[in-house]
């Protein structure tokens, strides 16, 4: 197999961090730069397009052809600018994504970091962004540059040198993390393919709405900046320092925060003038048109937009991750009369919005969902795995009681709440059935009375000294998953310290290879963790530590973990695969993904072909890989993306 390892550096007038590739390609600013690559183990060359070199007819053959397997480090990039830069097609059968293969392996999604993390000797070069950011993207006009919007290489021929040589190291970094991670196969390669085919096909906007969401939103923001103005006297009520000054001089008020609890807590004992500035300002923060924002910057020119996914963008469970308009976290749709309330949005009717639904912002925020519709002619079909982790730790765990739920009703929190209250289960009540619910939801991962606190527990009536007790009752009526969550920590203890092969539940097995803890799902796909050893928990207690991404600082540095947050990733990384197999089976059945959010498939579906029906039944069929776990899927049809 021949392998062509290729970079490209490029240039748009768009920012490629917040519009997508798609968008940054299609550009009429945009161009391919320089083009390195490299045959096999043979030499690394760049074509300089930009100075008017063009690419060898070998390697121009080699782009096309499907004998030759092209690679690079997040491959979509090179793949999408490479098709606008050529206007035609290249298959994403033809390519492989070192990215893909090291994230697979429990490395960071960064080129700079892996080959940090690896210590290998072809290191990308630290002088790269200030190139990037000199050649690839705009720049300021001045005097002193002649007015320029553009760096060309005639503009410093010294740094395109080093630009080039950039690009050269790039591809020596790529080919290196390759060879050294290359397991004989590429991870979920066809898998891969599909990522890349929804990717491509994107998802429609509805500009209409888009459009005047953002324009309602900037009206009201400025009107409630007007009221505030009026009320205190100050230029800009926004100003934190303007606003306690204000508060301390005017209302003899000293107040250390201006967080929603400190407002409501002064405005108890406060004017209305406070009161009113409190309301302002929780109504001046809400944050319901970033994402109508991100969908303006992104849509490309046919009203689509593309590049929301990013493959196995969560290395601990093989889950994907949102970019750009983060479609993984869109706020629900509770409003009473959803077509109603896109209408008033769309004729700009903020008078009406703000008597029917009583918040124009959290209106907006609550309309996003339904900004992606499928294009004319066609119609959504959107279905999810019902419960889906609660099936799998009961599957794991072999929680007999809990798999008939599923296997028959499926009605699981009552289910909980009856076996927790001791009472038949069309007996269980409403404040029961949210005890249990709560119970489900907080308690799976070895979460106490605290991971109650955390999901809301007192908010929603229940008694502090009621949590503990839930959390005992429920650990007893699902002693299997206690029992698994410390299987798993023990085997994984196991396997560092004799090295063999350890299995838990009979569906798990773990190993220690190449310096790395590797799970094996029931998939046959790892979860692996880096550099493990046995450490300190935050209690004193004994854990198993490992070499991660923090996902706050997103520094590479040791993290620890333990038997039920291992269970988690585990749980979490079934359920990807669940999603990964239907992914392939609808679309093998013809059906045209182009979202899919957690458990849930959105598919754009031609009016009067397929059905809900036929999709649920496909994403219900029994895993291969997974005999006994009872699956279920529901949904609805629509002609815009709902929460249902």
């Amino acid at each position: 197999m021949t392998i062509l390892s290729v970079d490209i550096e490029t240039y748009s007038d768009q920012d490629l961090k917040k519009v997508g590739v798609y968008r940054y390609a299609e550009d009429p600013s945009f161009r391919v730069l320089l083009f390195g690559y490299a045959l096999d183990q043979g030499p690394v060359k760049v074509v300089d397009l930009a100075c008017g070199e063009k690419l060898p007819d070998e390697i121009l053959e080699a782009l096309w052809d499907p004998a030759v397997t092209k690679t690079a480090y997040n491959a979509n990039f090179e793949r999408t600018c490479l098709e606008a830069h050529f206007g035609q097609d290249l298959p994403p059968e033809q390519w492989e994504c070192t990215a893909v293969l090291a994230s697979s392996l429990g490395l960071p999604l960064s080129l700079e970091q892996v080959a940090k993390v690896l210590k290998l000797p072809q290191q990308k070069s630290a002088a790269g962004t200030a190139l990037i950011k000199y050649f690839s993207c705009p720049c300021r006009a001045t005097k002193a540059n002649g007015g320029r919007t553009r760096n060309l290489p005639i503009h410093d021929m010294v740094r395109w040198a080093e630009f080039s040589a950039y690009c050269r190291q790039d591809v020596e970094v790529e080919r290196a993390i390759r060879q050294r991670l290359w397991e004989g196969s590429a991870p979920d390669h066809d898998l891969w393919c599909l990522d890349q085919a929804i990717n491509d096909r994107g998802v429609q906007v509805d500009t209409r709405l888009m459009d005047a969401a953002i324009k309602i939103d900037q009206a009201h923001q400025e009107k409630l900046l007007n009221e505030a103005r009026a009320l205190t006297g100050l230029e800009n009520p926004n100003s934190v320092s303007q606003l306690k000054n204000w508060l301390f001089t005017v209302k003899a008020a000293n107040i250390e925060s201006l967080n929603k609890d400190a407002l409501a807590e002064l405005a108890k004992d406060s004017d209305d003038e406070v009161r009113r500035l409190g309301e302002l300002r929780q109504e001046m923060a809400k944050t319901s048109v970033k994402k109508y924002e991100a969908m303006k910057r992104s849509v490309c020119k046919d009203e689509r937009v593309r590049a929301l996914f990013q493959f196995n963008g969560a290395n601990r469970t093989g889950r994907w991750a949102g970019r750009l308009v983060q479609v993984q976290n869109l706020p629900g749709t509770k409003l009473p009369d959803l077509d109603l309330a896109r209408e008033l949005v769309m004729a700009g009717q903020t008078e009406l919005i703000d008597l029917l639904y009583g918040s124009i912002p959290d209106t907006l925020s609550q309309l996003i969902r339904t900004a992606f519709i499928p294009a004319p002619g066609y119609r959504f079909i959107v279905a999810d795995f019902s419960a889906i982790e609660a099936r799998i730790i009961a599957w794991l765990a072999r929680e007999d009681w809990r798999l008939e739920v599923f296997r028959t009703h499926g009605k699981i929190y009552e289910a909980s709440a009856a076996k927790m209250f001791k009472i038949p289960i069309d007996e269980v009540t409403k404040p029961q059935r949210q005890k249990g619910k709560i119970a489900e939801l907080a308690l799976g991962y070895g979460g106490s009375v605290g991971a109650l606190t955390a999901m809301g527990a007192l908010k929603m009536g229940l008694e502090e000294s009621e949590l503990r007790p839930l959390v005992d009752v429920w650990r007893r009526e699902n002693s299997r998953i206690t029992a698994l969550w410390w299987e798993v920590e023990h085997a994984a203890f196991r396997a560092l310290a004799v090295g063999s092969v350890q299995c838990c539940s009979g569906l798990i097995r773990m190993y220690y290879r190449q310096d790395s803890l590797r799970i094996t799902l029931p998939s046959g796909r790892n979860l692996v963790y880096r550099e493990p050893r046995e450490g300190s928990g935050k209690f004193g207690g004994p854990c198993i530590t490992y070499m991660g991404l923090d996902q706050t600082t997103k520094q590479w540095r040791r993290l620890d973990t333990y038997g039920p947050k291992l269970v988690e990733n585990i749980v979490q990384g079934i359920a990807r695969d669940c999603l990964a197999e239907a992914m392939l089976r609808v679309n093998a059945a013809h059906y045209r993904i182009v979202m899919h959010v957690h458990d849930e498939l959105v598919l754009e579906v031609l009016e009067g072909r397929g059905s809900l029906n036929e999709v649920c039944q496909i994403m219900s069929q029994e895993l291969p890989w997974a005999q006994g776990l009872p699956l279920g899927a529901a949904g609805f049809e629509s002609h815009y993306y709902k929460k249902d």
